[in-house]
């Protein structure tokens, strides 16, 4: 079965961290762009963090830049999200996604109907900042 699935989401306090992972079956995630997307109910699909088909382009969304670190192991067959200094304004629905050939930027910044088209969805991982 061909499949991304998500792990590493629950709960944290304010200014702690949490390490997400994206990893694929049924095929490899080489050649994948790959990209971290959050939602919260009422507000639209955001890029949070993408990654090319190498560990050397990647995009953050500004509010999450220097806090967040994407990185993937082809070996693996698995990206990571590593995040720190979490605020309540990052609790959501964590998605990944895989798109054939994408470069990061493009990745982060598509509007919803390209999301929607996009090779491969995980089904989420929910992050929830509390105190």
């Amino acid at each position: 079965q061909l499949q991304l699935v998500e792990s590493g989401g629950g709960l944290v306090q304010p200014g702690g961290s949490l390490r997400l992972s994206c990893a694929a079956s049924g095929f490899s995630l080489d050649y994948y762009g790959i990209g971290w997307f959050r939602q919260v109910p009422g507000k639209e699909r955001e890029g949070v963090s993408c990654i090319g088909d190498s560990n050397s382009s990647t995009y953050y969304k500004d509010s999450v830049k220097g806090r967040f670190t994407i990185s993937r192991d082809n070996a693996k067959n698995t990206v990571y999200l590593q995040m720190n200094s979490l605020n309540v304004g990052d609790t959501a629905e964590y998605y990944c996604a895989a798109d054939w050939g994408i470069g990061p930027q493009a990745m982060c910044l598509v509007g919803l109907e390209r999301q929607r088209n996009m090779d491969y969805w995980g089904k989420g991982t929910l992050v929830t900042v509390s105190s």
